[in-house]
This record gives structure tokens, C-alpha cells and sequence, in this order.
């Protein structure tokens, strides 16, 4: 009978941890609100936006074609950092945190040209998300 050794259990039972770990923190957008500001974590992937620096809202039925700079894309989930393709014009990165690709999509635009695309999988939840940000909205001074 051949002696296992105990590191290479702990190895395999860590690695166990780690990967179920890293589906569930991946699995949905997790979001918080508080009086100022709206927290997306989704994994690694962690977008903070302040309501004052909020520009626009809406409803999107596809996201533009993007280069993913990180993150991943499996089934109806696209998570990560992407870019426009470049013009002259943009070099910015776009934060995606997409639940489900077939449903409507918040995109957001905040800091003047910053851009999030976001949803849920419950899409009565990203119409109810929707309708937070909007009234979010700072007014234009007059």
C-alpha cells in the first residue's frame, strides 16, 4: 500500500474550493444601493458609479461590437473589461456586466464618454434597475 502524501490532497480539495468559488462569484451581478452611488461586482469585475456623474440611460437590445480587452463571454453571460473599437475618438474602456444577452441591456453613460452595459437575468429586476437610475439622473443647471 503506497503512502499518499497529505499535500497533494489539500492541493486537489483547494483548487475544488476555488473553482466553485470563482463559478458563484461569476454566476450574477451583485449590486448594492445606497443614497449616492450604485456597486456592480461580478467576480473580479467591480464598477462603482456615483449618481452625480451619471450622464444617460437607456434601453439597449444588443451591445455595439466590442473588443474584450479581459473577462469572458459563455452561453447568455459577457463579463469583463472591452473597447470600441478604435478611432481617433475613443481609447476608453467599457465595463460589461451582462446576465443575458437576449434580454434588454441598461447602457449607461457616465463622466462625460464613460460607458457600462449592464442587466440581470430577471429582466423585471433590469426594468426596475432602469427606472432607479433614471430618476437618478442629475438635472441640468438652467
Amino acid at each position: 500500500m503506497k503512502k499518499r502524501l497529505w499535500l497533494w490532497n489539500v492541493l486537489a480539495v483547494l483548487t475544488v474550493i476555488i473553482c466553485l468559488s470563482a463559478f458563484v462569484m461569476h454566476y450574477k451581478n451583485w449590486t448594492s444601493t445606497d443614497a449616492n452611488e450604485m456597486k456592480i461586482l461580478s467576480g473580479f469585475y467591480y464598477k462603482k458609479l456615483k449618481f452625480s456623474e451619471l450622464d444617460s440611460i437607456k434601453l439597449v437590445e444588443k451591445i455595439p461590437p466590442m473588443e474584450r480587452l479581459n473577462g469572458f463571454s459563455v452561453q447568455e453571460k459577457g463579463k469583463g473589461i472591452y473597447r470600441e473599437f478604435k478611432d481617433s475618438l475613443t481609447d476608453k474602456n467599457v465595463y460589461v456586466f451582462i446576465d443575458n444577452f437576449s434580454h434588454q441591456k441598461i447602457a449607461v453613460t457616465y463622466q462625460d464618454s464613460l460607458k457600462l452595459y449592464f442587466n440581470f437575468n430577471d429582466s423585471i429586476k433590469t426594468q426596475n434597475t432602469y427606472q432607479l437610475l433614471s430618476a437618478k439622473i442629475p438635472e441640468p443647471p438652467n
